[in-house]
Parts: C-alpha cells; sequence; structure tokens
C-alpha cells in the first residue's frame, strides 16, 4: 500500500523539524509525512553534545562579513522569539553573557576597526565594547593571571543563547504533530527516491509514499540523495569532525576568540553547557574524515557516493588542501586526538580564553561531537562557504553547515515560499502570522513585517 501525501520531507534533524513546523502551523497544505532513519528526532548532528550549543546572530563570528551578519541575525532572532514564547522555563535553553575576546594590540585594533569602522556596533545596539576591568567583571577566569601589559578588549553582549537544538527539535515536531494530517516516521530509513509523473516515489523502512513535492533535509546525506537523482553534480563534501575538551565551570557564559577570515571552522572558544552549569566546554577542533556521520563506518561508502572519484573531485580537494592556510590548520588539527599529546598541544588554545588552565584541569570530552558538511565546488576547484540549498523540480535538497541550526527557521521560510510555487498555488503560507510567532516574541525588537504582496 502507498500512502499518499502533498509534501514529504526527509530529514528529523533541526532543519526538517523546523519546515515540518513551519508547514504544519502556517500553511494549508493537508497531508505531509516526515520520515527519520533513526528512532528518535534529532539524534545526530543537532543532538546537544555533538555541536555547540550556539545560537549565531553573528555578532561575535569575527569571519563574517557585515552581509552576512544581518542574514544570520534575522534567521537567529527567529529561532529565539520561538525559544522564548516555546520554553519560558528555560528547560532547553539559556541566557548568557558572550563575548568575543582579543588579546594584543593586532587583535585590539582589528576588533576596534570591526566594531567602529564596519557598523557592527549599528547593527547590534546590545553589542558593547569593553575593557580588561569589565571583561574581568563578567569572566573573571578570562583575566585573572593574564600579564597585566597584555591589551585586551572584547565586544560582549547579555544576549548569549545557548540551545539545546535536539530538543529544540523535538519540540517543533510535537508542535507540528498537533494538527491533522502530519504523520512522522521514526526508524524509516528512506531506501530509494524517485521523481514520478506526479511528483514523487518514496521506499522507505516504513514502507511506500507518494507526494507532490520533497524536501530532503538529511545533512550529508542530502548531496547523497541529490546526486543519485542526478543533481549536484559540481559538488563536493569536506566532511570535517568536530570535538571538544572539557573543563570544571571556569567561564559563566560564551567567550569567542578572533577568527581568520579564510577559514570556514570556528575558532576556539569557551562555553557554559546548556544543561550543567559545572561544565565548561572548549573546541570545536576540526579534523577531515572520509563518512558522513561521526563514528559510523557505513557512511564511509555513503561518502565515496558523494566524492564521486573523479577528476574535478581529486583537483578541488587537492586545490583546497593545498592552502597555505588550510594545510597547517588540517595537519594541526590532527594532533588533538592523539592521546596526551593532542591534550597538551590544545592547552594554549584554551589559556588564550583561560589563562591559568592547567593540563589537569581539561580532559577530552568523549562521545562529543559531530561531522559538519563543509561544501567543495568541483568546477571553481574551492570551498563554498556559504549553505548549500540544491532546487530541483519540485524537490529541494538542503546541505547545511553552519550556522544552518541557527538559521533553520528562516530557511524554512524560504523552502515554505518555493514549496508553494511547487504545489503550483493550491495552498497559501501565512508568512506574517509566522513572523509574529517567532522573530516577533523576540526580545526587544519587532518583527520584520512580511510583504502584503
Amino acid at each position: 500500500m502507498v500512502e499518499k501525501y502533498d509534501l514529504v520531507i526527509v530529514g528529523g534533524g533541526i532543519s526538517g523539524a523546523a519546515l515540518l513546523y513551519t508547514v504544519s502551523k502556517f500553511t494549508d497544505i493537508e497531508r505531509v509525512a516526515l520520515l527519520e532513519k533513526e528512532d528518535e528526532i534529532a539524534t545526530i548532528n543537532s543532538h546537544h553534545t555533538n555541536n555547540s550549543q550556539t545560537l549565531h546572530f553573528g555578532d561575535i563570528e569575527t569571519n563574517y562579513t557585515r552581509e552576512k551578519a544581518e542574514e544570520v541575525n534575522e534567521g537567529a532572532q527567529m529561532l529565539a522569539g520561538y525559544l522564548e514564547d516555546e520554553d519560558p522555563d528555560r528547560e532547553i535553553h539559556s541566557k548568557r553573557s558572550k563575548m568575543v575576546l582579543a588579546v594584543g594590540e593586532e587583535e585590539v585594533d582589528e576588533l576596534t576597526a570591526r566594531y567602529h569602522d564596519e557598523g557592527f556596533s549599528d547593527l547590534y545596539p546590545n553589542l558593547r565594547a569593553i575593557d580588561r576591568e569589565e571583561i574581568a567583571e563578567i569572566e573573571p577566569n578570562v583575566v585573572e593571571g593574564r600579564d597585566p601589559d597584555t591589551e585586551l578588549l572584547a565586544l560582549q553582549t547579555p544576549d548569549g543563547y545557548v540551545v539545546d537544538y535536539g530538543e529544540t527539535a523535538k519540540s517543533f515536531v510535537e508542535d507540528a504533530s498537533e494538527e491533522e494530517g502530519i504523520d512522522v516516521y521514526t526508524g524509516s530509513e528512506v531506501k530509494r527516491l524517485d521523481e514520478t509523473d506526479d511528483g514523487f516515489i518514496v521506499e522507505s523502512e516504513a514502507g511506500w509514499f507518494e507526494a507532490e513535492a520533497a524536501v530532503v533535509a538529511a545533512g550529508s546525506h542530502s548531496l547523497q540523495v541529490a546526486k543519485e537523482m542526478g543533481y549536484g553534480k559540481n559538488k563536493s563534501l569536506l566532511p570535517v569532525a568536530g570535538s571538544f575538551f572539557l573543563g570544571d565551570d571556569l567561564l559563566n557564559g560564551k567567550v569567542y576568540t578572533l577568527q581568520m577570515q579564510k577559514l570556514p571552522f570556528a575558532a576556539i572558544h569557551g562555553d557554559a553547557d546548556v544543561h550543567d552549569d559545572s561544565i565548561t566546554r572548549f573546541g570545536p577542533t576540526a579534523k577531515l574524515v572520509p563518512t558522513l556521520e561521526r563514528g559510523e563506518l557505513s557512511t564511509v561508502e555513503d561518502f565515496f557516493d558523494v566524492f564521486g572519484l573523479n577528476v574535478d573531485s581529486f583537483l578541488s580537494y587537492g586545490n583546497v588542501l593545498a592552502d597555505r592556510v588550510l594545510l597547517p590548520y588540517v595537519l594541526r588539527n590532527l594532533l588533538y586526538d592523539v592521546p596526551e599529546v593532542g591534550k597538551r598541544a590544545f592547552l594554549p588554545h584554551v589559556k588564550k580564553v583561560v589563562p591559568n588552565v592547567e593540563l589537569d584541569d581539561i580532559e577530552r570530552a568523549k562521545g562529543y561531537g559531530g561531522v559538519r558538511p563543509q561544501i567543495v565546488d568541483t568546477e571553481g576547484k574551492n570551498l563554498d562557504m556559504g549553505e548549500a540549498k540544491i532546487t530541483g523540480d519540485g524537490i529541494i535538497f538542503n546541505v547545511t553547515p553552519s550556522p544552518g541550526a541557527s538559521t533553520c527557521l528562516k530557511n524554512a521560510m524560504r523552502d515554505t515560499d518555493q514549496l508553494m510555487e511547487f504545489l503550483d498555488g493550491e495552498f497559501e503560507f501565512d508568512e506574517r502570522g509566522f513572523r509574529e510567532a517567532t522573530v516577533g516574541n523576540f526580545p526587544e525588537t519587532q518583527a520584520i513585517p512580511a510583504d502584503d504582496d
């Protein structure tokens, strides 16, 4: 028997769950199915141990341009507004101080120019430039033990959101499931997705499904499915596994360090844990792995499906890894997994944030970390620094590197607009209502009005 739907969503992480919430609550699409291969929603990269739990606004991410910061800021406000409304007791998120720290004259000059000359002070009204004395009041361990002659500056805001994205995804699914016609199938790996004359047919462990439109929001596997269907031929993946080190209660909030412009990976930062105030997490490290999921050897074959084993892919990897900034970074990160050696090699990064930390104060976080699908453009032979979205005929493939979780609702809004076109105007999207329910609940701001047309 084939179950018939208007829309099928493949993938129950934060991205797929956000889309399910959006279409179920703010459109009149009648029947929607979400298929997730794991037995529970959001157990892979969205799980709180597999990411840094940061809601990225673009205010302290110093590798963001002003343009990207504006884009990310709106998306982050949508999710923050949702959390403020749905989680008033802060069971799945918390608000903490956050700052980006400049150490030394060169970094201080760079951060000062970013704040004043590049307009970040205007874009983020609550972001303040603070000196050593005020840094010490907010984060004593950042200043204690540091050379008093070293210049310090931080851009700090109280609006630092720490988010359990796995529980947030479950919240989206629970909200969506209140509506008629919404079905969620867990433990239902998709075996096959094919285009038909009327839409798409899906074979999964839960059975067969037909739908007029489809969205594949399965992380790294999204590109694998796209290639199987003839899309994304000019793209490959550079899977990057992130890991963390743990310390005791060393920070009150988030403390970032300045990031290198050419790297798509976050600079080392310290984070207070969303569920356990006694833990401070430092990271992420970033190493290249030939798998699409952390620790899942079964996905090695999937990686090679995505890689393509063709000349363009090999040349692209060679060109990317030969970069004089990226190559040393990649090699250095390999050290961090080596027992004892790795901890010693990583310690200076922690001491830049918390100078008094000693080797015995940190330990490798076992069982933490996920895989980020960094996109490689095999035509340009370079890294694609943005998120990858492939739009086909009635189908969308989302491959979402950071900050895909932070902007999950904004991405869902865009996908919903596209779905309205796919479905030939049969249904309507209440974008104004969506904005009121998300960014409209963000503190000290007003919802950005949707266009009436």
